[in-house]
């Protein structure tokens, strides 16, 4: 085989790889748009809902005094784990 045509299978077989990475490249550039929206919608929401919950917060009463508040919980007696059993059962 000629250096001329070991060349012109070397550019057809880059040219292949051009428009297969350009082909990929587009589908990936859909993607990120896709996903932009979506992070985009997602964070709108977030934010609806945050709101929300302020305006549900401010509508609670204020605690009474000496009461105990939300971030006033007696950690001594709260259990995170569940009842050990009893051996002897």
């Amino acid at each position: 085989m000629s250096k001329i045509d070991e060349l012109t299978d070397r550019i057809e077989r880059l040219l292949l790889r051009h428009e297969e990475l350009r082909r990929t490249n587009d589908l990936l550039a859909q993607q990120v748009t896709v996903i932009t929206q979506e992070r985009d919608s997602l964070r709108a929401r977030l934010a609806a809902a945050r709101g929300r919950i302020d305006a549900l917060l401010d509508k609670l009463p204020a605690p009474a005094q000496g009461g105990h508040g939300v971030g006033d919980l007696d950690t001594d007696t709260a259990t995170d784990s569940a009842p050990t059993p009893n051996p002897e059962a």
